[in-house]
């Protein structure tokens, strides 16, 4: 992306400006933070610090304003959800499990729905959220070169290493030092693992999807044979464009679309009971096609990585290749598409359904294509 991206979140960086114009900012003052790690204050003192500490920092100064511009927006956003995961518990400590997680999929929502944000951009962010306490726990892990790999197919580990450097400057804590010399570590895990910048490189697609899919796999080892098929699992938010798509590019290949099988068997899409017979019928027709070594296209919303990660387990038992085509519009248009389709899907349904994406990534064992 030649064009530099400069957005509305880092346009004005005056934090009373911020604060004014965000109520995920504004909120900040409320989440207390555990004072053995956090002495400085709550989430909005401790969100100011890291983003002085960045741009203090000679390596963030260096890059191009584009590349600042994402990773000053991550810092910003790192802590977004520790509203709502932080707990105090009875001896007076304060915990925030799983506030990363849960801060990718808010970063996506406030720069998918609030916020227009270029996808790969947007996608960057989320990712540096997600990942952004990696650096300092990944020897914990059970399996570090594992967690670093995965990573590192959707985050850039640089980036990664100066926002966690960032996060750690940020802080008062007596284990300062102790920290960064553990992301010192993570650098070199990452060099050792040609990791450091970019993703892990696989000798093929296949040979990535064996590693991502086989729990003690070699990130080296080249699997013999071909795959005896091609799946093609559309991704995507209703009225996206999957089926233009799939006429456009797979109109000829056998198709599987749960949308289809519903009309057929007369089930209404908001029958829980009868999707659960929707589903079972679809994964009948595929394990016919599997069998026959026939390639198909399964097309349904699948926008969660839990449903896409069963039915790529599906999938890979009959030794088929899976390609996620992934297809997104800005919200702007797809809720105009969505007025357009025959079976409208109701507003709060749609919202409900956005607050949900998770959009594929390259870890989840497939070839992944962006269609945006």
């Amino acid at each position: 992306m030649k064009e530099v991206i400069m957005w509305q979140i880092t346009d004005n960086r005056n934090w009373k400006h911020l604060e004014d114009t965000f109520e995920w900012v504004r909120v900040m003052q409320e989440v207390p933070q555990d004072v053995r790690h956090h002495a400085e204050g709550n989430v909005a003192v401790h969100t100011q610090m890291v983003l002085a500490a960045l741009e203090q920092l000679p390596a963030y100064q260096a890059l191009p304003p584009q590349e600042q511009a994402i990773l000053w927006a991550a810092a910003l956003l790192h802590d977004v959800e520790k509203y709502s995961t932080t707990a105090i518990h009875p001896d007076g400590s304060i915990t925030a499990a799983g506030h990363a997680r849960k801060g990718e999929m808010r970063v996506r929502q406030i720069l998918y729905r609030d916020i227009p944000t270029p996808f790969a951009i947007r996608e960057q962010i989320a990712a540096l959220v997600k990942y952004h306490g990696l650096p300092l726990w990944i020897f914990e892990k059970p399996d570090p070169q594992r967690a670093l790999i995965t990573a590192s197919l959707n985050a850039d580990t640089r980036l990664l290493a100066l926002l966690a450097r960032a996060d750690i400057l940020g802080r008062i804590c007596a284990d300062q030092a102790d920290l960064l010399y553990r992301l010192d570590c993570f650098e070199e895990l990452c060099r050792e693992n040609e990791c450091w910048g970019q993703s892990r490189p696989f000798a093929s697609a296949h040979a990535r999807s064996h590693y991502l899919l086989h729990e003690h796999a070699a990130a080296d080892y080249v699997p013999y044979g071909q795959p005896a098929a091609q799946v093609i699992l559309m991704s995507g938010l209703p009225g996206a464009g999957k089926d233009t798509y799939i006429q456009r590019h797979y109109k000829q290949w056998p198709l599987i679309s749960l949308d289809n099988i519903r009309r057929e068997m007369k089930i209404s899409p908001d029958d829980k009971s009868g999707n659960g017979i929707v589903i079972q019928a679809a994964k009948a027709l595929a394990r016919e096609h599997l069998r026959a070594g026939r390639s198909f296209v399964w097309n349904a919303t699948n926008i969660t990585r839990q449903l896409r990660a069963q039915l790529i387990s599906l999938f890979t038992q009959y030794h088929a290749a899976v390609t996620i085509i992934y297809v997104e519009v800005p919200a702007s248009i797809l809720l105009q598409q969505n007025r357009q389709r025959e079976e409208i899907v109701p507003h709060a349904v749609m919202q409900r359904l956005i607050s949900k994406l998770e959009v594929p990534g390259r870890e989840e064992g497939g070839e992944v294509v962006y269609v945006v």
